[in-house]
């Protein structure tokens, strides 16, 4: 991995896709964890992408690659929810007829969403993307303790939520 980056530092533009190539789900499933709108997800990853190809020079530790183009992502994601501020939505509703598949899906997209944006975020980084608290702390710009608070509050809201689907 270390090697790409420092290829795509040199220019190559083949290295520097196969980098985003390898964290594109990761990426995806931040920016989900933080916008609503698959088209504003896609407008984030994309602008991030564009981003970190233009300054990819500037990573100073290709260790942190994967932290360095998450912090970017969650920034174009936080430009994003500025823009759309004044933006209505409206929330998904189930119609019959959907598969049970879908509506598991349905339930679990729900109990996420009963979460703050800050708890859905770290309980995004931590279990989809993998970072550990320290690297969320880094990539958010908060104490470890607050991570961990967030993520302690998220897992007993989300505890409390899978009790009251089972009961129903």
């Amino acid at each position: 991995m270390e090697n790409l980056i420092k290829k795509a530092k040199k220019g190559n533009e083949e290295s520097f896709f196969e980098l985003i190539e390898a964290n594109k789900v990761a990426l995806y499933k931040a920016a989900k964890s933080i916008l609503n709108n698959d088209d504003d997800v896609a407008d984030a990853m994309q602008e991030t992408i564009i981003s970190a190809y233009r300054n990819i020079k500037s990573l100073k530790d290709d260790s942190y690659f994967k932290t360095w183009l998450t912090k970017i992502l969650i920034n174009k994601c936080k430009d994003i929810m500025a823009k759309n501020k004044e933006v209505l939505i409206l929330d998904n509703y189930k119609e019959e007829g959907y598969t049970q598949e879908f509506l598991s899906k349905f339930e679990i997209e729900d109990m996420l969403n009963s979460l703050s944006k800050e708890q859905k975020l770290v309980i995004s980084l931590y279990y989809i993307s993998q970072f550990n608290t320290r690297e969320i702390s880094e990539i958010l710009k908060e104490s470890e303790g607050t991570i961990k608070s967030r993520l302690s509050r998220a897992r007993n809201k989300l505890r409390k939520n899978t009790q009251i689907i089972r009961e129903v």
